[in-house]
């Protein structure tokens, strides 16, 4: 049995081609809800093999073969047990169709194709959106860098690393443990070495302790020695390294505003709010400050709530409404400022190569929901009913007065002004597509 699937992009071929054949590829095209995890990309497309990871503890080894640039490549299900119950063979081929590509994916194998359909669309998807953001970000002055990401295996740097690298730039991963290969460098938080961002262009600082929990005192300290030490020492060290970046982008968060600011639409000049997030996420901005005196381009990026079946809120949330136990959460009119896990990507890729940002940006859907919203929406994408609100005691619970406070009840109606002013476009800028490509519901369902 074969499953075809053909798709046309507005890019030349050898672009699409050359696409594949770079790091991140198969990063970039796996389905954010699909059991399977990468463990090990290809070397190569003529003869490389990738393995990824599927529950149980059994693996997928795809062998590469049939290569012939830039028409075609073939990849074969190769490891036992599973190539002799569910043989694979993926036929991956580009046609030229002037400026644009027409490509087709031929699978042949039992699997039924009402099982696979959604992820060839995604896969489809999310190729054309990539090469657009890529195309666009070229078009702005983007040249090939080589960036330094900590917290590379997080929610965030997992989608951003892959993306920069299939955009040809070189990424160099700072990592606490022992580093594996030329792309990895050890990083101690605290005391960073002297040599760590020589030859680096461009430094992303992602680490961080989660602030998902309860707000005891050793979680709060948990937070808070995670992000302004550590941005502090690699503040400096990019400063007084001679051959070193001359962009510096830290995450930061919308928590910058305060528990609840009502109505008021927030931007980047809008004044600090109060509480303990708040005072976390200042002191973790002014930690940037030796790069930013030293001359370097500081970008701070506030992000909202992520959304990802990998990661954040829609990781907690998708099982529960998919069981049909979703619900607003309380009156549900606290505002939800969100962004697609792959809008934020591209936020973080414009911080580093547009000269027009600096200081804060929001990175936030430029279309904030109240939580009301938000679960009808979700509901209706799984095609399940919101019928089971969540009392206001619930977070209370399990949080605590504080967390539940400055979290799960948070309420910020936040803009992405510095972003609209430099004319981004995001690829959802609403709600209901977004989680429709998230979870590989069909888009044309939409309203």
């Amino acid at each position: 049995m074969a499953l075809t699937s053909t798709s046309v992009v507005g890019h030349p071929r050898s672009e699409v081609f050359a696409w594949h054949e770079r790091p991140g590829a198969i990063m970039r095209l796996t389905p954010p809800w699909s059991p399977l995890t990468v463990v090990r990309e290809a070397s190569s497309l003529d003869g490389g093999e990738a393995v990824l990871r599927l529950p149980l503890g059994l693996r997928w080894v795809a062998r590469h073969t049939g290569y012939e640039p830039p028409e075609r490549f073939v990849d074969e299900l190769v490891s036992a047990p599973l190539r002799w119950v569910v043989p694979w063979r993926h036929t991956h081929e580009f046609h030229a169709d002037g400026d644009r590509t027409r490509i087709t994916d031929t699978v042949d194998t039992p699997v039924p194709g009402a099982l696979l359909r959604s992820m060839f669309a995604y896969r489809h998807r999310q190729l054309g959106m990539d090469l657009a953001a890529q195309a666009t970000a070229r078009n702005g002055g983007d040249r090939p860098m080589v960036v330094a990401i900590t917290g590379s295996r997080g929610l965030v740097g997992s989608a951003l690393a892959p993306f920069l690298t299939t955009a040809g730039h070189r990424v160099v991963r700072l990592v606490r443990g022992a580093p594996h290969g030329p792309d990895e460098r050890r990083w101690d938080p605290r005391r960073p070495a002297e040599d760590l961002l020589e030859g680096v262009d461009a430094v992303v600082h992602l680490a961080g302790a989660s602030i998902a929990g309860r707000f005891t005192d050793a979680h709060r300290a948990a937070i808070r020695d995670s992000r302004i030490g550590p941005t502090t020492a690699l503040a400096e060290l990019a400063a007084r390294t001679a051959d070193g970046p001359r962009v510096f982008v830290s995450a930061s968060a919308i928590g910058f505003y305060g528990a609840d600011r009502g109505d008021e639409v927030l931007t980047e000049t809008s004044a600090r709010g109060e509480g303990f997030l708040a005072d976390v996420v200042h002191d973790w901005e002014q930690a940037t400050a030796p790069a930013d005196t030293a001359g370097l381009r500081v970008v701070n990026v506030r992000t909202g709530l992520v959304q990802s079946p990998r990661g954040g809120t829609l990781q907690i949330f998708h099982p529960l409404f998919a069981a049909g136990l979703g619900g607003r959460l309380g009156d549900g009119r606290m505002w939800q400022s969100w962004i697609g896990i792959d809008d934020l990507v591209d936020a973080y890729h414009r911080a580093l190569y547009d000269t027009r940002l600096s200081g804060p940006v929001n990175a936030v859907a430029p279309t904030p929901v109240r939580n009301a919203a938000y679960t009808a929406t979700l509901a209706a994408v799984l095609r399940r009913p919101a019928i089971l609100p969540v009392p206001s005691l619930g977070p209370k619970l399990l949080l605590g007065q504080e967390g539940a406070d400055e979290l799960a009840q948070a309420s910020q109606r936040v803009s992405p002004a510095a972003l609209l002013a430099v004319g981004h476009r995001f690829r959802h800028p609403t709600l209901e597509p977004a989680l429709r490509h998230l979870l590989g519901r069909d888009l044309r369902a939409r309203a």
